[in-house]
């Protein structure tokens, strides 16, 4: 076989193997591409999740905020009340705000702590002793309490 021949073969052989190699890199580097753009996906969904999961503890965070403002002031009108109740001295606009606050308690729910509600309100309404009255009130702090617990997770 002539030089010339050898030559070319060789030539022929190298750009072949080339070709197979640069095709294989190729492909190498598609395959690398797309697991990039997939761990880049699933960063991003991550990220997302965490913003996701950090906007409802603060959505959860107002809400809990809401109902103890809530709780918290038909407990102080009801306060008023018994206290007038008890010592028989009071401006006499103390049932404006307890009506009021109670109908905070009524649309912020649950029912339970509601219910709790309405059953000192009508333990006012009907000058029930005074054990009668701190019963009813201890029910209305336990439930609201309960609640507050349980739009809070805990």
């Amino acid at each position: 076989m002539s030089e010339l021949a050898i030559a070319l073969v060789a030539a022929g052989a190298a750009l072949a193997g080339s070709v197979v190699t640069g095709w294989y890199a190729r492909n190498a580097g598609i395959r690398q591409a797309e697991a990039a753009r997939h761990a880049g996906d699933r960063q991003a969904e991550a990220l997302l999740e965490s913003v996701r999961m950090t906007v409802r503890g603060a959505d959860v965070q107002r809400a809990v905020a809401l109902r103890r403002q809530v709780y918290a002031e038909f407990l102080g009108a009801a306060e008023a009340r018994i206290l007038v109740e008890r010592t028989g001295r009071g401006t006499g606009d103390e049932q404006g705000p307890l009506q009021r606050a109670y109908a905070g308690v009524v649309l912020e729910g649950p029912e339970e702590v509601a219910a709790a509600a309405r059953q000192l309100l009508d333990a006012l309404r009907r000058h029930e002793t005074q054990d009668d009255l701190d019963r009813a009130r201890t029910d209305f702090v336990r439930e609201a309490r309960r609640a507050v617990v349980e739009i809070g997770g805990g």
